[in-house]
């Protein structure tokens, strides 16, 4: 068995090397540019301008931490001239329509970006004539979900009742049928490129703003001292940091540089199994950390479709990257409520620090 990367050792595998990051102005990607930079990474970042003011990465930009590209993976020509420019070593694809409920609103528009958009990047990269290493990022909701509380495993079937979840299992198919079609494994030594995607469940972390989301509903909520509105809450969600799966992907992208052949498949990222949390647990653990609060019921019973019960198997990360979650989600929790208590000047720099405290443990 190979020697397995530890979190330590990223660095040995992003110092000095060119990233692109598609979705970089939001929630995970500006985590992951803030990341890669304190690793030395020479990171350039592609996706659409913010939509929230109060963004990570709008407290990041500034900073100058990385090249800021401004553009819609859409832009085939765009895009291509921004990657033949650049020439990365690796690639992070996370720019995407993210939310399920917005989906219904725009559905056509998700599957676009969604679809479309993942085999834009990867034709782009397919014209490179040198060694790249890709990592697509989907989402835990790409299977077909029969809400019996098994855990999904990633050879599991693939589908999607809402348009958001669909779209992202399309966009698996269009990963394997790259990986089939130009980044075969048994054949690296000719394309040079290898190509893994990544299933992450509900993830939480501070400078997300987002609509629909349950956090960031908590603390718009929490900081204008109104009760919280919960639609689901009995639903059952795979809860984690946002750190974890970022981990997760910079851990597989450093094997598919190293051993492309093995490494080039799916990978669950989600908590340990006994770890998931209800809506109403979430809520009321959110409540506790910041001190004061309270939550009501709004669900009706002829609401858009959001899965009851969802979890995730994640025994092969474990066994075969060496990723194991740090945090539970009540911690998890606590490090997000953390985040958000902080003066907005100091957020950035907290970021940094947070951080440094998940690689320490």
């Amino acid at each position: 068995m190979e020697n397995l990367v530890t979190i330590k050792a990223l660095p040995t595998f992003f110092k000095g090397k060119k990233v692109f990051v598609t979705g970089h102005t939001g929630f995970k990607g500006s985590w992951l540019c803030a990341w890669l930079h304190s690793m030395g990474a020479r990171v350039t970042g592609y996706a659409l301008p913010p939509q929230y003011d109060d963004s990570l990465y709008s407290l990041l930009q500034p900073l100058h931490l990385f090249t800021d590209i401004q553009a819609d993976i859409r832009d085939t020509e765009k895009l291509q001239q921004v990657i033949n420019d650049l020439q990365p070593d690796y690639v992070f694809h996370l720019a995407a329509q993210p939310l399920v409920r917005r989906s219904y609103q725009i559905p056509a528009e998700t599957f676009d970006v969604n679809v479309t958009g993942t085999a834009n990047v990867l034709e782009a990269v397919n014209n490179l004539p040198g060694k790249c290493s890709i990592v697509v990022i989907t989402t835990d909701k790409v299977y077909e979900n029969k809400e019996d509380g098994s855990l999904f495993k990633e050879d599991d079937t693939l589908s999607g009742h809402d348009p958001y979840s669909a779209s992202k299992a399309a966009a698996e198919i269009v990963v394997k049928s790259f990986q089939r079609s130009f980044f075969h494994p048994e054949q690296n030594n000719i394309s040079r490129k290898s190509l893994a995607s990544a299933r992450a469940g509900n993830v939480i972390g501070g400078g997300d703003w987002s609509e629909d989301r349950i956090m960031p509903d908590i603390i718009r909520s929490l900081l204008n001292d109104k009760v919280i509105s919960v639609r689901n809450p009995s639903a059952i969600r795979p809860w984690q940091h946002v750190l974890e799966p970022l981990a997760g992907y910079l851990l597989l992208a450093a094997q598919l540089n190293e051993h492309p052949t093995k490494f080039s498949t799916a990978f669950n990222f989600g908590p340990h199994p006994h770890d998931h949390l209800e809506v109403k647990n979430f809520v009321g653990e959110a409540i506790a950390c910041w001190g004061k609060g309270e939550w009501k019921d709004v669900s009706l019973p002829n609401q858009l479709h959001e899965a009851n019960v969802l979890k995730l198997d994640i025994s092969k990360a474990k066994n075969q990257l060496g990723w194991i979650p740090k945090l539970t989600a009540q911690e998890a929790i606590k490090w997000t409520i953390d985040w958000y208590k902080h003066p907005k000047d100091e957020q950035a720099d907290f970021s940094f620090r947070q951080i440094e405290k998940f690689i320490s443990l």
